[in-house]
C-alpha cells in the first residue's frame, strides 16, 4: 500500500495552495480520495485506522472536499459497486449504538425517578431518627422474646 495522506496535511496544503487536484475512486464499498499535490498523489487516510479512507455516501464525500476547500474534482466510478457501499459492514456498531440508547433511555428514566422522589412532597424522616425508630422496635421485640 502506498503511503496515505491525513485530514490535517491535506488541510494545510490546501490553504498554501497547493493541492493541483483530487481524483475520486470508486471502489467496492464506497469512494476514495486521491489527492495531487507537487509531482505526488496520495490517497486519504481514515483518523483512526490509517488505512485509505473510504465514504460509503457520494453526498458525504462531496461535503467533505467542498468543506476543506476542494470544490473540483474528477471521479472514476468504474470499479464502484453500489450493492457492496449499501451492505452494512459494521454490524457490531450497530449494536454497540443499540445499547447506547438503551441505556439513555434507562438514564432518563432513573433521573426522573429520583427527581420525583426529591419533589414527593410527603413529609421525610431524617437518617438519624429513622434510625434510632428501628433499633428501638428491634430491642423491642427482642425483649418480648426472652
Amino acid at each position: 500500500m502506498s503511503e496515505t495522506i491525513d485530514h490535517g496535511t491535506l488541510s494545510r496544503l490546501v490553504q498554501a495552495g497547493a493541492v493541483r487536484g483530487a481524483h475520486i475512486v470508486g471502489q467496492s464499498g464506497g469512494w476514495a480520495v486521491l489527492v495531487k499535490y507537487g509531482t505526488t498523489e496520495r490517497p486519504l487516510a481514515a483518523q483512526r485506522s490509517r488505512q485509505v479512507r473510504l465514504f460509503r455516501r457520494f453526498e458525504t464525500l462531496v461535503s467533505y472536499l467542498k468543506g476543506i476547500g476542494i470544490a473540483r474534482f474528477d471521479v472514476d466510478a468504474a470499479n464502484y459497486d453500489m450493492a457492496a457501499a449499501t451492505a452494512a459492514r459494521r454490524p457490531d456498531r450497530a449494536e454497540a449504538l443499540k445499547h447506547a440508547h438503551e441505556a439513555a433511555a434507562y438514564d432518563i428514566w432513573f433521573r426522573g425517578q429520583v427527581q420525583a422522589s426529591i419533589d414527593d412532597p410527603r413529609p421525610s424522616v431524617p437518617d438519624d431518627e429513622a434510625r434510632a425508630m428501628f433499633a428501638a422496635r428491634k430491642a423491642a421485640r427482642r425483649a418480648s422474646l426472652r
